[in-house]
């Protein structure tokens, strides 16, 4: 996993756990990201029209800490999924058959109330319905290229 940077607001060394989700700045704690939101400016014009027009920040997902903003940061955009794709885990069949399981879904939320996801991640992978989700995941994102077939 990534070691997180310096606080933008404070300077803690490594502490910057956090994004802003307007700028993408970094902080680390709940008095730097008040003390951030009360200077932070938008980093799109559409944004700043629609924070002028009084319609607040754009919609989007609620953001928590260990959200995807706090563990992928500019280095890692070639890792993250276009929403396209995402979409595509949606309308999976399979996948929704996969998440019937009540088990699979107690991994899941055990995930998203873990403060270590990485470790939790790497212990979950040793569960065969995990890595059969997994698997199921990434066919759907990223199907394998078609191997020993001879172009017509």
């Amino acid at each position: 996993m990534r070691v997180p940077g310096p606080c933008a607001e404070c300077g803690a060394r490594g502490a910057a756990r956090y994004r802003c989700p307007r700028c993408g700045s970094a902080y680390c704690s709940v008095p730097c990201c008040r003390t951030h939101r009360e200077r932070c400016t938008p980093d799109s014009p559409r944004q700043r029209e629609r924070e002028a027009a009084g319609h607040g920040p754009s919609p989007g997902p609620a953001r928590s800490p260990g959200s995807l903003e706090d563990v992928l940061g500019e280095e890692d955009e070639q890792d993250r999924v276009p929403p396209q794709k995402l979409q595509l885990l949606g309308e999976s069949e399979e996948l929704r058959a996969l998440l019937l399981n009540p088990h699979l879904r107690q991994l899941l939320l055990a995930i998203d109330r873990a403060q270590d996801k990485s470790s939790l991640l790497r212990k979950f992978m040793q569960e065969p319905l995990f890595v059969e989700f997994a698997d199921c995941c990434l066919r759907i994102v990223e199907p394998p290229e078609k191997e020993n077939v001879l172009p017509e």
